[in-house]
């Protein structure tokens, strides 16, 4: 069945854009459903099932970490995520810095945007974003790569609000790259099983697809 699925789902998706699996709450037998059927991009949320599976699963995965991450957990993700897509506040990203200041290493990360209606979603404002950016600020990042900005747009089906919550993250995204010439900062993380024709449609380079691969969460 997963393997039928995550047919079904690439069928369907452009080929420039890149398919995250989202994994979280499957059992390992699942991801190696998909592995098997080529896929190698997979998506967890939670620090402690994400190192687990991590340990368990083949070293050529592309593992990406979408979650909240508390700075205690970050031992657990940032040694093994190829990008952390979720950093949603200033005191995660200071910490991230710090710990790849102590263990040599540059962190890829994408900072997200509070899109959608709902209190409960993390991430930061515009303003605190194209503030992160001013040239003397973004200099102190010596172990963080900037690669983009990920968000998850309001929980409606109402189209339009979820197609200006997208149209909003890639005017922003837009306006970085316009004012700064970022190299690196070339990812868009929008869009799940419900809404990816969208993203794609404001300019989505990674979607995250979970339901529509894996069934609904045990």
């Amino acid at each position: 069945m997963v393997a039928d699925n995550l047919k079904s789902v690439l069928s369907k998706l452009p080929p420039e854009v890149k398919l995250v699996a989202v994994s979280k709450f499957h059992p390992a037998e699942d991801i190696l459903e998909a592995y098997n059927a080529g896929q190698r991009r997979f998506g967890e949320n939670r620090p402690q099932e994400f190192a687990a599976k991590v340990a368990g699963l083949p070293g050529d995965i592309e593992w990406h970490f979408i979650g909240h991450l508390q700075t205690n957990k970050l031992k657990l993700v940032l040694p093994y995520a190829s990008l952390v897509e979720s950093v949603d506040s200033q005191r995660l990203l200071d910490a991230i810095e710090k710990w790849g200041s102590e263990h040599d290493k540059v962190i890829d990360v994408l900072l997200e945007l509070h899109l959608g209606a709902e209190e409960t979603k993390g991430g930061f404002t515009e303003e605190e974003i194209l503030d992160i950016f001013r040239p003397d600020r973004r200099s102190s990042y010596r172990h963080v790569r900037f690669r983009g900005l990920m968000g998850m747009a309001t929980n409606t089906d109402d189209q339009s609000v979820v197609e200006a919550d997208f149209a909003r993250i890639e005017a922003l995204k837009n306006k970085l790259n316009q004012e700064y010439g970022l190299p690196d900062f070339t990812e868009l993380s929008i869009g799940m099983s419900h809404d990816w024709p969208l993203a794609v449609k404001h300019g989505a380079t990674i979607v995250r697809i979970g339901t529509a691969i894996f069934g609904s969460r045990s």
